[in-house]
């Protein structure tokens, strides 16, 4: 996402925010969050925002003190008034609400950051905007390895030649560099997964070539076996390799990023800091 398009989406979401009176919190009416996000029908809007409470609930978090129904009149075509439903939402709703749509949105992609913030600075909307962007390609390679696992497991190949297959992957991709070498050329302890310190690119590019893998895996039913799948994986690996090569992009010279464990704990502690100071006063108060 660009400057220039964060820039927009920052000032609509921006200018979207209302404030209580006599308290210094910010919220969102649910009908106006929904057309900056994508959607243009308020029935389909009202499933995410319930999906978005079912979190919270979960979360053990009380659901009123970030969404608190509300009636507001509009004008209709022939300057009359009419009430409508709507939904107060505050910035950690907001965020739920963003969680719970539709990821293909760039909208819903922009605002899962924006309300995790309290700040407006811009620059560091744009830093952990990245920072998410990572974790974000993270949570894709575990799911996609996992999915390997059970397609390869189905297929004759236990756990020990999934790591194996995984390892020549990583071989493959970082120019004759095996795992174990890459963990200590970026100093990453034994016990922690190497992709847990590597950049987006990289995180992008080894889960671009498991999800080849397991397409081919799947589509081909004559693929059996350790040594084939293994051959697949690598052949998948060295075509993401000579794809970022031409692009001046060498895996193996990147250097090591940020512990992706240490950074959710940052975004989890902020996040609970946000829950606590956007939580909506008790009906009654001020």
């Amino acid at each position: 996402m660009d400057k220039q398009l964060i820039t927009q989406l920052k000032t609509q979401f921006d200018q979207s925010l209302h404030r209580l009176e006599d308290a210094d919190i910010e919220f969102c009416y649910a009908r106006e969050l929904m057309v900056l996000l994508g959607y243009d029908r308020w029935e389909n809007f009202l499933n995410v925002i319930e999906k978005a409470k079912h979190a919270c609930r979960n979360s053990k978090i009380e659901v009123e003190n970030h969404f608190r129904d509300v009636t507001k009149m509009v004008t209709i075509g022939s300057g009359a008034e009419r009430p409508v439903a709507d939904v107060m939402l505050t910035r950690y709703a907001c965020y739920l609400v963003a969680q719970n749509g539709d990821p293909r949105k760039t909208e819903i992609a922009f605002a899962q950051t924006y309300f995790a913030l309290q700040t407006r600075k811009q620059e560091l909307l744009e830093e952990r905007f990245a920072l998410q962007s990572r974790m974000d390609a993270r949570q894709k390679l575990r799911e996609s390895e996992t999915e390997l696992s059970r397609n390869i497991y189905e297929r004759g190949v236990d756990d020990q030649g999934f790591g194996r297959i995984r390892s020549k992957g990583d071989t493959a991709l970082f120019g004759g560099k095996n795992t174990q070498t890459m963990k200590k050329q970026l100093a990453i302890p034994d016990n922690r997964p190497l992709a847990d310190f590597l950049p987006t690119v990289t995180i992008a590019a080894k889960n671009l070539a498991t999800e080849i893998t397991n397409h081919n895996v799947k589509r081909r039913h004559d693929l059996h076996g350790e040594e084939a799948i293994t051959d697949e994986h690598v052949q998948n690996n060295l075509s993401v390799r000579n794809m970022l090569g031409q692009r001046g992009i060498k895996p193996e010279e990147l250097p090591a990023e940020e512990d992706l464990k240490k950074l959710e704990r940052r975004v989890a502690s902020a996040e609970r800091k946000m829950i606590k100071e956007s939580a909506l006063p008790k009906r009654g108060k001020k």
